[in-house]
Order: structure tokens, then sequence, then C-alpha cells
């Protein structure tokens, strides 16, 4: 009688999706999509990218809504873990970077407590992807000297952020997660110090065929998301870089 062996640990690659286009992909990214023997998805896991899953491959859906969940962060943590130790190569893939407001940092945590080995593959942050597709540079010598990424609603669900950095002038502000909150985000950046004239935008579904660019004002940009129906996925950008939307955009037919 032969005895049975326990499979090798298996190893998790938390790669970046990108914020949709799958010609965003990094080369890393698409070759260990097409050899990987399990692939743990989120929501914001464009139809492209999807198109690339290997048909051999374990597929499973992870993705969260807003209050909507399919599982817990603390049972896709455990699930990661679960595959690997079936000896499996599993990617973990996450729209746009998986370091930015993706939650990398808390799976490979667990990862690592675990003794799973892991590798990251960076990926285009939605706030640089939306903007490039846009036509809002992030920085300009002549409008904004740095950019902040900041989310729209904190673990509590409050929007308890600190307004004072957030509202100086000469810079750009990019709130990822902010359509529910954007009343509250246009309110308090005005009672902080950005005049009511400040350009503010809402990016929808970026670099994806259907994108919607709205612009605004930061006193008008809450009417204006009501008034079109815009729901997530979608950045709000604020900043004089907006503007330049009028010059630069090339991505969305007039």
């Amino acid at each position: 009688m032969t005895e049975k062996t326990a499979p090798s640990t298996g190893k998790v690659w938390l790669v970046g999706a990108g914020p949709g286009d799958p010609d965003l992909l990094t080369l890393k990214a698409a070759r260990l999509i097409g050899s990987a023997d399990a692939i743990v998805y989120d929501h914001l896991v464009g139809e492209g990218v999807r198109a690339l899953f290997p048909a051999a491959a374990r597929q499973v859906y992870v993705g969260k809504k807003a209050a909507k969940h399919t599982l817990k962060q603390e049972e896709i943590n455990h699930l990661l873990v679960d595959l690997a130790r079936e000896g499996l190569a599993v990617v973990r893939l996450k729209g746009g970077d998986p370091f930015i407001f993706g939650r990398g940092g808390e799976e490979l945590e667990v990862l690592h407590a675990a003794g799973i080995p892991f590798e990251v593959v960076p990926g285009v942050t939605a706030a640089a992807g939306c903007a490039a597709y846009a036509g809002f540079p992030l920085t300009h010598r002549e409008h904004a000297q740095s950019v902040t990424f900041v989310t729209g609603h904190l673990k509590d669900h409050t929007i308890d952020l600190d307004w004072p950095a957030l509202a100086r002038p000469g810079q750009t502000v990019v709130f990822y997660m902010g359509v529910g909150g954007a009343e509250e985000i246009c309110r308090q950046m005005i009672a902080h110090g950005l005049p009511p004239h400040t350009p503010a935008a809402i990016v929808r579904r970026g670099t994806l065929p259907d994108q919607q660019t709205l612009l605004a004002t930061l006193a008008c940009l809450p009417a204006r998301i009501a008034e079109s129906g815009i729901k997530p996925p979608a950045l709000i950008v604020v900043g004089t870089v907006v503007a330049l939307h009028q010059t630069l955009s090339w991505f969305e037919t007039p």
C-alpha cells in the first residue's frame, strides 16, 4: 500500500487588475492569471479581465458592493489560506491596485501568520486610470503640486476625515467610494476653506467603454449626481485640474 503524502503548500499572488480596461493589466498580471490554479476575484474586476481566466482554473467570486458582501473579509482571508494549503497557485485579483483601498495588506498579514508564501503585483489604481481617461492630470505645475487619495467612508461607515488638510489649495483630492457621501464631502470641503466654485467631477466606470464623466463645482456636485442618477463604482475628483477636462479629454465621445 502506497503511503499518501500531503500536497506541498501553494502560493498566493496578490494581483492588481487595474481600473477596468484589460489593456491596462501589467504583463506579469496577465501571465499569472493565465497560469493560475485558482482565482479569487472582486466585484471591480472588469469583464474584459475575467475573459482571460483559464477555463480550468477554480474561480471564486468574493465581490463586495455597498452593504452587500458575498463573503466577510475574515472568510476571504481564510479562503486564501485554505486554497494555498491545497497546493494551488492562487491569484487574489483586485480591481485597481491591491494596496490602495484594496485591503491587500490585511489579507497578506493573515497569509504571513499562516506561513503561506506570497507575492504582490501592483496595478494601475483607479484614481490614475480614471483621471487619465477623463483628461485630468492629477498633478500640474500650475494647478496641483500634490495629490491625495482618500476613502469616502471609513470602516465604521463615517466620513470623519482630516478636512483642513484635504481642503488646502494647490492639490488634487480623489475620493474613492464617495458617491453616497458626496453631499457631506462637498459641504466639509467648502466649510474648511475651498471656494464653492472649486471644480469637481465624478467619473463612473472609468477606462471602460461606457465611462461617464460629470463636471461640476463643489457647490453643485451633489445635485448633479442626484439628477444624473450616477451610482457606484465612481470616483470624485476635486481640484482645479478638473477644469482641464475641456481641453485634454480624449476618451469619451462628446
